[in-house]
Parts: C-alpha cells; sequence; structure tokens
C-alpha cells in the first residue's frame, strides 16, 4: 500500500501548536507503520464530495484528514476538529480530465464568498464609474483552459477575471493554473503541457508531484514532518526539473530574477550528477563561505538519507576551493593582505614619474586587469582588453603603469605572498599539464560574482566535458565583479543558456516595484541577454512602504514601529531582516532594534540568521537569504549610491558601472523579501527611491 503526503498537510502541522504537533507526527507515524492497526480510529467522512476523505483522530481534539483508497494513505490534512471537516467539505482530490495530473480541488459551488469579486480597496477619491473592467480571458474557451490546468469548476470563473480580481481567483487553483494564469496575464503565450495517457499514474505527473510526494520510509516521513514542504521536498518546478536532468554537450547557464529557484535548481543538478554517475566527486560552490553554509543543509535535506550521495559532493566557497586544492597539491598559500598591496601600490606610484593616477584608480587596474587577467609581462598587459575599464589609458601612460604594476609583482614575490587569483592561475596551469581533476562536475550559484581567475579554472576543469559545468546566476545581481568575457575563457554558454520566470518567493507588489530598479534586460560581454519581462510571482501581497524622514530619530523610531507591527501580526524575530548599504549605517540599524527592544544576529561571511532575533547586515550579505520581512535603511541621497565611490570615478566612462552595481545592491536587499518590504530614508532621499516608487 502506498503513502503519500500532500504539501497541504505540511502547511497545515505547521499551524498547530508543538504539543499539537508532536501528537500529530506520533499518529502520521502509527498510519504508515501499520494502517490497519485497531489502535488507530478512521471516522468517514459523509458531507464533503470526495467519498474518499476519512478522519483520524490524534486526541480529543486534533484530526487528521486522509484520502484513503485501495492502493493508499494520503495524509492531506490536519486541525482542530470542527475546522478539519469544514476544511474537507470544501476540497476533492482528483485526475485533471485533459492534462491527467492528480489535484487537490477547491469545490466551487461551496466556496460561498469568494473575494475574487470585490473590486481592490483603494484610497482617495473614487473615480466615476465607467465601463466595467476589461476580462482578461473572455477571449479563451473551455478546453483551452482546462489544457493549463485549470479545474473544470473554476472555468467560467477564470473566464470573469479581471486585473482587479485576478489573484483573489488563482489563490483558489492548482500551481500549474496559477502559473500558466499569470504568464497569459501580462501577454506571454505558455505552452499547455501535453496530455499524459488516460492509464498513467496520475500521481506520477510532474505537476503532481509538486503537491503530493511519495514516501517509501520512516526517514523520509520524518523530513516532512520536521521541514516546511519547500524545505523538505526542496520544489522544483517542471520546467525546473527538465533543466536538472538535461544532457549538456558543454557549460550550461540558468538565470532568472530573483526568487525563481535559480539556487534551489543548483542544488538539485548536484544531487542529479552524484546519483547519475557512481564514483563522481560532485563540486558545489558560490562565491562566499556564508553561501555555501547556506546550501550544506539544502544539501541535506535534500539528500540526507543516501549518505552515498551526500559523501561525493563537496561545498564549498569558490575562495576555500581554491585555497585547499593549493595546499594540498603545492603546500599552503600564503594571501597577501590587502594592506600589503595597498602599501606596495603607493610606494610604486611614487618612484614612477609623469603619471597623475589616483590611489583608487591603481588598486582597480590591480584588482580588475592585472592581478585578474594574470598579467606579468609588459606585452601581455599592452595587449590585454580592459574590459570593465572603461577609462582609456594612452601609450605612455599604459608604460607607467605597467612600471608601476611590475614594482607591485616584484614586492609580492620579493615577499613570498600570492593572491588568491596567482593560486586559481596555478591551479589552471597545474589541470592544463597534468589532467588530472579533483572534481568531475561543477555547479556554481551565484555564478554572476565569479572572478575571472576563478572562471578560467572552472573551464579548465570541467568546461568542454558533457555536463561538466553548471552555472546559476542573474546578471541583475551582479555586485562584486566587473564584467568580463566567458566565451574568451572556455565558459561557451550560447545555446545553453536558460531562463526562470516564476517567483515563488516574492510577492507581486514587491518584485514589481525592485524590477524597477534594473532594466528590462541585462546583457553579458557576450551578448547573451537576461530579460525580466514575462516573469510572473506566485501570490499577492501589500504594496511596499516607502517613508522619507525628517532626521534619524524619527527613522529610528519609524522602524521601529514597523518591526513591532510585524512582531504583533505574527512573524517571528527570525524571519525579518534589516539592510543598510555600508557597516558605517548600521549604527542606525542596531538603534531602531534597540528601541523596538529586540534581539540582533549580524550576519556576516559565517554568522548565520539566530531564532529569536532580528537578522542585520549590509546589503552585501543579503546575497542568497530570505526573509518574511525586510527593511532596507538609510537609502539617502549620497548613501545609495554611495557617494565616495561617485567621487572616486576618474572618468565619466566609468559612471555607468558605478550606479549600476550599486543598483543592483539595492536590489538584491529588496528582494530578500518575501510578504513585507520597508524603504526608509532621512531627506534629501537617494534617487533610486524614486526609481522605485515610479509607475
Amino acid at each position: 500500500m502506498e503513502f503519500r503526503i500532500a504539501d497541504t498537510f505540511t502547511d497545515s502541522l505547521g499551524r498547530l501548536t508543538a504539543q499539537e504537533q508532536k501528537a500529530a507526527k506520533t499518529t502520521a507515524f502509527d498510519l504508515q507503520l501499520d494502517p490497519t492497526s485497531n489502535g488507530l480510529s478512521f471516522h468517514k467522512l459523509d458531507r464533503t464530495r470526495d467519498a474518499n476523505f476519512w478522519s483520524v483522530r490524534v486526541n480529543a481534539d486534533i484530526r487528521i484528514i486522509v484520502h484513503r483508497t485501495a492502493a493508499g494513505i494520503l495524509l492531506v490534512y490536519v486541525d482542530h476538529h470542527d475546522d478539519a471537516y469544514a476544511w474537507a467539505e470544501r476540497r476533492k482530490i482528483e485526475r485533471h480530465p485533459t492534462t491527467g495530473a492528480m489535484q487537490l480541488v477547491e469545490v466551487r459551488e461551496r466556496v460561498e464568498e469568494v473575494a475574487v469579486f470585490k473590486p481592490r480597496e483603494v484610497s482617495g477619491p473614487v473615480a466615476p464609474a465607467t465601463r466595467p473592467a476589461p476580462r482578461l480571458f473572455d477571449n479563451l474557451r473551455k478546453f483551452e483552459l482546462m489544457a493549463f490546468g485549470v479545474p473544470e469548476d473554476w472555468v467560467e470563473d477564470v473566464r470573469a477575471a479581471t486585473e482587479d480580481s485576478l489573484f483573489d481567483i488563482i489563490a483558489h487553483l492548482p500551481q500549474e493554473a496559477q502559473e500558466a494564469l499569470l504568464k497569459l496575464a501580462v501577454g506571454e503565450r505558455p505552452e499547455p503541457p501535453q496530455p499524459v495517457p488516460a492509464e498513467a499514474d496520475p500521481f506520477a505527473h510532474p505537476d503532481a508531484q509538486r503537491r503530493f510526494r511519495l514516501l517509501t520510509n520512516s526517514e523520509d516521513l520524518r523530513q516532512a514532518l520536521d521541514f516546511p514542504w519547500d524545505k523538505w521536498a526542496v520544489f522544483l518546478h517542471p520546467a525546473q526539473a527538465d533543466l536538472v536532468s538535461r544532457n549538456f554537450s558543454g557549460p550550461a547557464r540558468v538565470s532568472g530574477s530573483a526568487g525563481t529557484g535559480k539556487t534551489i535548481v543548483a542544488l538539485h543538478r548536484a544531487v542529479h550528477l552524484a546519483r547519475a554517475n557512481p564514483g563522481a566527486h560532485i563540486l558545489l560552490t558560490t562565491f562566499s563561505k556564508a553561501l555555501a553554509n547556506a546550501l550544506r543543509p539544502k544539501l541535506v535535506t535534500l539528500a540526507g538519507a543516501e549518505p552515498q550521495v551526500l559523501s561525493r559532493i563537496t561545498v564549498k566557497a569558490m575562495t576555500a576551493v581554491g585555497y585547499d586544492l593549493h595546499a594540498d597539491r603545492f603546500g599552503q598559500p600564503q594571501i597577501a593582505p590587502s594592506a600589503l598591496i595597498h602599501t606596495l601600490l603607493t610606494k610604486a606610484a611614487a618612484e614612477v614619474e609623469g603619471h597623475r593616477f589616483t590611489p583608487r584608480f591603481l588598486r582597480g587596474e590591480w584588482d580588475e586587469v592585472v592581478d585578474a587577467w594574470q598579467l606579468t609581462s609588459w606585452e601581455a598587459y599592452r595587449d590585454v582588453s580592459r574590459l570593465g575599464r572603461k577609462t582609456r589609458i594612452g601609450g605612455k601612460q599604459r608604460e607607467a603603469l605597467w612600471a608601476i604594476m611590475a614594482r607591485v609583482r616584484a614586492g609580492l614575490a620579493e615577499r613570498g605572498v600570492v593572491t588568491m587569483a596567482d593560486v586559481f592561475g596555478r591551479l589552471t596551469d597545474h589541470l592544463a599539464q597534468s589532467g588530472a581533476r579533483p572534481f568531475d562536475f561543477a555547479v556554481v550559484d551565484e555564478a554572476q560574482d565569479l572572478g575571472v581567475a576563478e572562471a578560467r579554472f572552472l573551464a579548465a576543469l570541467a568546461g568542454g566535458r558533457e555536463n561538466g559545468l553548471f552555472l546559476a546566476g542573474d546578471l541583475g545581481q551582479r555586485i562584486f565583479q566587473q564584467p568580463f568575457s566567458w566565451r574568451s575563457l572556455g565558459l561557451d554558454v550560447r545555446g545553453r543558456s536558460y531562463t526562470l520566470r516564476v517567483n515563488y518567493r516574492t510577492s507581486h507588489q514587491i518584485r514589481q516595484h525592485a524590477d524597477r530598479l534594473l532594466p528590462m534586460s541585462v546583457a553579458d560581454v557576450d551578448g547573451t541577454s537576461e530579460s525580466r519581462r514575462g516573469t510572473v510571482s506566485m501570490f499577492d501581497g501589500p504594496q511596499p512602504q516607502v517613508i522619507t524622514c525628517e532626521d534619524e530619530g524619527q527613522e529610528t523610531q519609524t522602524v521601529a514601529d514597523w518591526l513591532r507591527a510585524r512582531l504583533d501580526e505574527g512573524s517571528a524575530p527570525e524571519e525579518i531582516g534589516i539592510f543598510v548599504r555600508s557597516e558605517a549605517q548600521m549604527k542606525r540599524v542596531r538603534a531602531a532594534i534597540k528601541v523596538a527592544g529586540q534581539r540582533v544576529t549580524e550576519l556576516g561571511e559565517s554568522a548565520l540568521v539566530e531564532p529569536g532575533a532580528v537578522a542585520i547586515s549590509t546589503m552585501h550579505h543579503a546575497k542568497g537569504l530570505e526573509f518574511r520581512s525586510v527593511a532596507v535603511m538609510a537609502c539617502d541621497d549620497e548613501i545609495i549610491p554611495l557617494a565616495d565611490r561617485i567621487e572616486a570615478v576618474a572618468d565619466d566612462a566609468d559612471l555607468e558601472e558605478v550606479y549600476n552595481t550599486e543598483r543592483h545592491l539595492l536590489y538584491v536587499a529588496c528582494t530578500r523579501a518575501r510578504d513585507h518590504l520597508l524603504l526608509t530614508g532621512v531627506l534629501p532621499v537617494s534617487e533610486f527611491v524614486e526609481d522605485f516608487l515610479k509607475g
């Protein structure tokens, strides 16, 4: 007998008290162990539209709703007695007649008042009544809507949907129907899924796999009961599943705006490669230690019951990969401190006459050109393409620059120290000569922030092999690296680039405003374009708030009041994050949280979110995180974009890149929010705030 669980069960379980959850879990384990046990109290529900709904007694008040057939048992809901019965009376589980996927359908005629038919409330004077709002799907016939998974009972409601009522209606529909309707509403023409044969298992359909999972042992059930659905199942959309299992002849890239599931795809890809290639070693990497730390528990959630899979997946930040491999093959590298490089640049600049280069410009030239591209000769420096360094340098000035850079190289060599780019350069050369690869496959998350030397190393490691390299990232979130050509380094992803367009993490309102901070389309140096057009969010939410303040004291009180309101609504402290542009503004965050009377966790390279504490950090450390509610403070003029960066630009041509990365930072911070977003600043506020608000 098969034993399954639905996402509605894990959601409802999470709303019970800890004691009630413990009792419900015990009953669920008993059900899996022996559903025929005399100790289990089944009661057939007689007021439901689905004849297979039964309740199972947990205690005097709590009931589990199961779907019980000759083939097996499906856990679908758990709640207090009356609420559990009422829920079951409004639901049925059935095979969709067109798509063939098993669905949990809300019974339309039992829903007495659906809010979809009420216009949204607006503030201010009401405009005179005019013609009725246009219906979004009135041009689609019944069979067309059902082809996208719309249940038959809901077809007429969908055809009556307007822009105001759309989100209220789709809240009652299965997720595949939600996605299709959202795409249709913004002008996309999604392809309906191919119907499956009538004899096919409806639970095996990719869309059914989103909401129903087969549990084969008690460990599967334990994970399902201990984690929310998305944390346990590490949710995969069918389009994502296709990318996870597809064979690629060379490097492949998946992109998408914040919240579209790129990291989830990367995690599944790593596990898929380990399962499909017994004995192979897989590298799962990203640009920071903090993100690598965040990936590990997700990987354990996904494949914790398969130690033979987990043991062959190495999760490390890119710098740790380079450091450890170098230590293993050549000895522990002595990494040059940033302060030493600054000192050497300053000394060399004083020794070379006839130039007017600023210290900031020299440091950028070293980091982004000389060190990044591992240039060790005048000829190499003379001929290199200075992508990302838009200031034009004439012949004589370039000679003077090289004289400075050559002195820095000599100074590092004299001291026996190297940069991380040197480390990756040596490893890349070793790979080319020996052919001995430490990993068979590599999966890279947040790939848009790869450096030149790291990208070249990955190309040598796995770029030329079938399925060797899988990259996930978003150009709109590039905040650390100047643009450069991947193709010139052997990472040619043309024809193997894919964009995810369904956002599961951020509400429609937050995503819509955050997208205004960026161009609709962003292209890389190789001409591969990433477009945000057609991206849809799966849920509605309140409008983001923007509050401008007269002084820092008013901002402190504003954020403290907002924080208390989120906690009063039921958010846990750890579900709230507050971000600022740089360390200099962190005192403003601490002041607000102190007034609100809350504890704080300061996030960094290794710090993780702490239960019972509000998370705070700079925008750079917000990457890869997600919170129910987010406040972005200190959005003042001259803070975002940062005045120091603007003033340090040596040439107007470089301003565009500075503004782009500053916009990306604010975009990253805003898109960490799921439901609530607050932006605050002291007058005059950032010009980016106006972009965020504009319609």
